[in-house]
């Protein structure tokens, strides 16, 4: 019951200022809550050795949907309900609004020339609608003035946002099936490849394949081949105890394994081989999980994790092997 009680608790916490179409994560969430009382630890531990805990390094007053750094160590945020696009400068910085309401409620990248990337339509309605009526728009922010522009449009309710090495861009609309993607050259194919109920996503390393998250009805982690998307394989599927884990975003460590966020489970996951260990419990509602870049701020090797309660936390647990000896500078 302990458990149900944090998550009800969280989620009425979430909910709380501007009301507008919840997404479906809200929905699965707290049907989570309320079906799993007592929680899973399937995946087993990482690694043996304790590491300091996480500790909070921001603080957002809204559901905290995506984040990510860029190379000068800040680190950028979308807000579900205010659909805001926020810049925070090192941890323990004040967040500082930087766009206004522009429906950037999805995923966000940073670009190799440090433009934003901000998927938009990750509302309930946008979302569920999304593979009939691809209408939703990734937009372009320019992260020192604010200034707006559409990079792309025609694609299903953004929930996740990934950018291959070759500027490629890959979206995931999480009410649906389909997976966008946008080409350098700005083609649109909102249904490029089908994963249901797909969320987090993430780009190989060298751009050959895209990994996707199935959040809901049989949780798992599916490998696309970026040249032939029909061919796309089920690569690690969740245990029976974990059905209702929702995990949501997708990152990757510096060998290239996949980190995986959870909502119910309040773990974080990495594939080892073709199985999952945690790497860290107790972050109940995160939503997505991302690594630092840089020599200062929010720095390279440190993980970073965000949540439906605004909350951002650095992961020690997380950190790069030679991150792991050193704490945050808030401790």
């Amino acid at each position: 019951m302990k458990r149900t009680t944090k998550l009800s608790g969280m989620l009425r916490a979430a909910l709380r200022g501007p009301r507008r179409a919840l997404a479906p994560a809200v929905v699965l969430a707290a049907a989570a809550g309320v079906l799993a009382p007592a929680p899973a630890h399937a995946a087993p531990a990482c690694d043996a050795q304790r590491s300091a805990p996480p500790v909070e390094v921001a603080h957002i007053s809204d559901w905290v949907e995506s984040i990510a750094v860029d190379q000068r160590g800040r680190m950028f945020a979308t807000a579900y309900f205010t659909g805001r696009v926020y810049r925070i400068d090192a941890p323990g910085s004040t967040p500082v609004p930087l766009t206004g309401n522009i429906g950037a409620n999805g995923g966000i990248v940073v670009r190799e020339d440090g433009r934003l990337l901000v998927g938009t339509g990750n509302d309930a309605l946008h979302s569920l609608t999304g593979d009939a009526l691809p209408l939703s728009k990734l937009l372009l922010v320019d992260p020192e003035s604010g200034q707006v522009s559409t990079y792309a449009s025609g694609l299903g309710g953004i929930d996740g946002v990934a950018l291959a090495p070759d500027g490629t861009v890959y979206t995931t609309t999480v009410g649906g099936r389909s997976i966008g993607r946008v080409t350098p050259d700005g083609r649109v194919d909102p249904s490029w490849a089908q994963v249901q109920q797909p969320n987090g996503i993430a780009v190989s390393p060298d751009g050959t394949e895209v990994y996707v998250i199935q959040t809901t009805v049989a949780p798992g982690l599916y490998r696309i081949p970026a040249d032939d998307p029909a061919h796309l394989r089920r690569w690690i599927s969740t245990a029976p105890s974990d059905a209702l884990a929702l995990p949501d975003g997708l990152t990757l460590d510096g060998r290239g394994r996949p980190l995986i966020a959870t909502h119910a489970a309040g773990q974080i996951w990495r594939v080892e081989g073709d199985s999952l260990c945690t790497v860290e419990s107790g972050l109940y509602l995160s939503t997505q999980i991302t690594y630092g870049h840089g020599d200062r701020g929010f720095s390279a090797g440190k993980l970073y994790r965000s949540g439906v309660n605004g909350r951002i936390y650095e992961v020690p647990a997380g950190a790069e092997p030679d991150q792991r000896a050193g704490a945050s500078a808030l401790r």
